[in-house]
């Protein structure tokens, strides 16, 4: 049984193609530069040389159908015809209030995440334009949709109303829905083997540190709070997004630069954040570059996000009580020691007490690591995520019809035997 995952942006489509029996990746890649020209595909399988290949894909269609065609090309393919993909799982960003797990495809699900675009304006329209492509490129097999924030529908209502007119929450769907859940659900899952315990006895903080940004609080296995708000912007200092500001800022900016809403939603998303503040960076290995030779904009952007990551596992354990672990995934979260440094230092009162010597030495996306001392009473991971794969057994599970909530299915990577291979 082949499962191919899907991930469709505005202009990218990732794949996987994962082989269930096996319970190996055997290809994955990306068609870049989809809509907007000069579109090409890269595309690995183990073993062999990276293959790219320019083809100009000027809407999903083409994307989806140019990795059907390399994924059953006789020199750089891997399957010998289409039929082997037993389904395909689609991640969705936004399911409103409407999903609070991975579903099968029907035409009522589809109208559902439409009915919901207007909640990630700039995410839903291509995760819809990749379910309609595979649609057409796959037409016999099952479309299953993995959601962003299906996770995090767990959220007491005190913690996702926002202090606003509450007719906005009934009129226009106004709350926090979080992202990023299919990350948080994995590595929560594995912190809890790792501390040898039930996923519903921990109590955890998850920090997916990328590009975006997003932080949530599990108590006994589920999210009660987290980060990111009615869209991706909320939360902590990201890339490009601004992270969490004076609300009054953009209408005091868009007064005195005479912006419209669209113009000051796109600073705010793209040109903020670590970009902001430093004025030319987005990653961070060249903010640090920067600020070891004396850039003291990339120093202050390395002590505001350090700063800001601090205060929000600072509030995150007030509200669980016992912590039992707190967890680094995702790009910056793998790869980032001396931001982790920041945001860890000096917080024995607590119970998180650093080893930076193991700290430092963490610099991998292969292995699972334990960055704080042998005695240290609130133990600290690095574990990269695994998000594919979270895709992947919802869609296998649906299909042999044993799926139910996160809490009562039993995921391979929960157990304590579990290797990540």
């Amino acid at each position: 049984m082949d499962i191919l995952a899907l991930n469709c942006g505005s202009s990218s489509v990732k794949y996987q193609l994962f082989d269930w029996q096996k319970k190996e990746v055997v290809a994955k890649g990306m068609v870049e530069r989809v809509t907007i020209g000069d579109s090409y595909i890269i595309h690995e399988v183990p073993g062999r040389d990276t293959y790219r290949e320019e083809y100009e894909c000027p809407d999903h269609k083409t994307a989806v159908h140019l990795i059907v065609k390399i994924l059953t090309d006789k020199t750089h393919g891997v399957l010998e015809n289409i039929t082997s993909i037993s389904a395909v799982g689609h991640r969705v960003v936004h399911g409103g209030e409407k999903f609070t797990k991975s579903v099968r495809i029907d035409e009522t699900v589809l109208a559902a995440i439409k009915e919901v675009q207007h909640l990630a304006p700039l995410h839903n329209p291509p995760n819809i334009a990749g379910i309609e492509a595979a649609q057409v490129n796959l037409p016999e097999v099952p479309h299953i949709a993995i959601f962003d924030t299906a996770f995090h529908q767990s959220m007491p209502e005190y913690a996702y109303i926002y202090p606003v007119p509450h007719e906005w929450y009934q009129k226009y769907g106004v709350r926090r829905y979080g992202f990023h859940g299919t990350s948080h659900l994995y590595v929560s899952k594995r912190a809890a083997a790792l501390l040898n315990k039930e996923p519903q006895d921990c109590n955890l903080i998850t920090m997916h540190i990328g590009n975006g940004v997003s932080h949530t609080a599990i108590k006994e296995g589920v999210s009660i709070d987290t980060s990111m708000g009615l869209t991706p912007l909320e939360g902590a200092v990201m890339g490009t997004r601004c992270g969490d500001i004076d609300p009054a800022i953009p209408a005091f900016i868009m007064e005195r630069e005479n912006l419209s809403p669209k113009e000051i939603d796109s600073i705010l998303n793209k040109k903020s954040g670590v970009l902001g503040i430093t004025g030319e960076f987005i990653d961070r290995r060249d903010v640090i570059d920067a600020a070891e030779t004396g850039n003291e904009r990339c120093a202050l952007a390395l002590e505001i996000e350090g700063y800001r990551l601090k205060k929000y596992i600072g509030s995150y354990c007030a509200i669980l009580g016992r912590l039992d672990a707190v967890v680094f995934t995702a790009g910056v979260g793998e790869m980032g020691w001396l931001i982790r440094e920041k945001a860890l230092e000096n917080l024995e009162h607590i119970g998180i007490k650093l080893d930076k010597e193991k700290n430092r030495k963490t610099m991998t996306r292969k292995t699972e690591n334990t960055i704080t001392t042998d005695d240290s009473p609130v133990k600290v991971f690095v574990i990269p995520t695994d998000e594919e794969l979270v895709f992947t057994e919802d869609v296998v599970a649906i299909l042999e019809e044993t799926y139910t909530d996160h809490m009562h299915f039993k995921y391979s990577f929960a157990e304590k035997t579990f290797q990540r291979k």
